[in-house]
């Protein structure tokens, strides 16, 4: 596996005193790292059948919408309160930092879709658990969720829960 590693900064005390954020701005403006990057998230994926990828806001639509053409499937964005314009279904969750909500349009996945759930980083696994909720809702199988960065010593992936697999790019103990 290529080494992505350096092209991931911290960034001490963001977005509140005692938290150090890792910042993927450097990977995604890295050409070469940012598609070996979606290359090797797919990797693991390939031979799953899946039909959709579903990014989660922000940062997961940047990897979502990349690996979703890399995959040959569909693109699902799950989105923050009120951007959406069609009728939606919403899940409420905790972040490590306070509480948010995820929204899809209810006609997001046709009946049978196969979906792989993406986003930048892995930390308590609320995020990720709320967006595996929201795709149960809209009827479809969960295939498995992967991230660019697990952050380990959070405990997401024990969180996680779901019988789906879960793949990290990176991972922080």
């Amino acid at each position: 596996m290529p080494d992505f590693d350096h092209l991931i900064r911290d960034i001490p005390d963001f977005p509140k005193p005692g938290i150090v954020f890792k910042d993927i701005s450097p990977l995604l403006g890295d050409a070469e790292g940012f598609a070996a990057c979606v290359r090797t998230l797919g990797e693991a994926w390939r031979e799953s059948r899946i039909s959709h990828v579903a990014g989660i806001e922000s940062r997961g639509f940047i990897f979502g919408a990349a690996l979703a053409t890399e995959l040959g499937a569909g693109f699902v964005p799950l989105r923050k309160p009120g951007k959406l314009p069609a009728d939606t279904i919403a899940v409420d969750y905790a972040l490590e930092y306070g509480h948010d909500r995820l929204e899809a349009h209810a006609d997001a996945l046709p009946p049978g879709a196969r979906v792989l759930l993406i986003d930048d980083v892995l930390a308590t696994g609320g995020t990720l658990r709320a967006a595996a909720e929201l795709i149960g809702q809209l009827g479809a199988t969960l295939a498995g969720a992967a991230v660019v960065v697990e952050l380990v010593f959070l405990g997401g992936r024990e969180r996680w829960r779901e019988s789906a697999p879960l793949t990290a790019l990176l991972r922080y103990e």
